[in-house]
């Protein structure tokens, strides 16, 4: 457990000669030669008093005794940190606990089919007014889709180059897996062309790394539901996984 110790930042100045209304209202009635930062190595006694089980409690849907439970098997040396940095203390314990929990309830989590189901409407979001981020596309369900990543952009520039695909799309955060630790949406939704690859239909997850170790514990899990989910409820025509190139895509349809 890493808890950041607390800084505080020491800024010297001078008032500047001649300085109007506006330029305190504005702060530059002062310039700042000099800017330090450091780092409280000595514990904090501040008058705020925090409910740290009742906090973490709160934070994991743990009850009082559970929290208290977990706390004593904190090693002291460990435990001092909430001295240090409270808040920082109560962050990383919640984390902690929640990507422990999530990992015991992933484990034996089922998913049962239901008559729900979702409408083509989920695609009709409020179009966005800034396109730095789109991409033109040929082959997506509408003219241009906005990309969160170099790795995005690289993986739709091969998507609307393919010969295989007939259509993919974008799928909407409206798009959710309900999870122990919270909805989770698959990055596409990708239609092969019949009888060009395998499987007709494919649900992709794309990620930079495919290293178990650059994933956090709360990604895994939800991942880990979404192969539980898809494996339950769809047809052997449907398929889902996690990759991180086009070429990697084709590997796992065209195997």
């Amino acid at each position: 457990m890493k808890v950041a110790p607390l800084q505080y930042v020491i800024e010297r100045g001078e008032q500047r000669s001649e300085a109007s209304f506006e330029d305190l209202q504005a702060g530059a009635a002062f310039d700042r030669p000099q800017t330090q930062t450091q780092t409280l190595k000595a514990s904090v006694h501040s008058a705020v008093r925090y409910d740290l089980i009742g906090k973490l409690a709160e934070e994991t849907k743990l009850t009082r005794a559970t929290i208290g439970t977990i706390l004593k098997q904190i090693k002291p040396s460990v435990f001092g940190f909430y001295r240090v940095n409270p808040e920082d203390f109560l962050r990383v314990a919640a984390r902690l606990v929640n990507e422990q929990k999530a990992t015991v309830i992933v484990e034996h989590l089922t998913y049962s089919a239901t008559d729900e189901t979702y409408g083509i409407d989920i695609f009709a979001e409020k179009p966005r007014k800034d396109f730095s981020s789109a991409v033109k596309t040929n082959l997506h369900i509408y003219d241009y889709v906005f990309t969160d990543s170099k790795n995005e952009r690289d993986f739709v520039a091969l998507l609307d180059s393919g010969t295989e695909i007939e259509v993919y799309a974008k799928l909407p955060k409206s798009f959710s897996i309900p999870t122990p630790v919270g909805g989770y949406t698959p990055d596409w939704a990708i239609a092969f062309k019949q009888g060009a690859v395998k499987h007709v239909y494919f649900i992709a997850e794309t990620k930079g790394s495919l290293s178990s170790m650059e994933l956090r514990e709360i990604e895994k899990s939800k991942i880990e539901c979404a192969r539980k989910f898809f494996a339950r409820i769809t047809s052997d025509q449907v398929k889902y996984d996690v990759v991180d190139s086009y070429s990697k895509l084709m590997e796992i349809v065209q195997s």
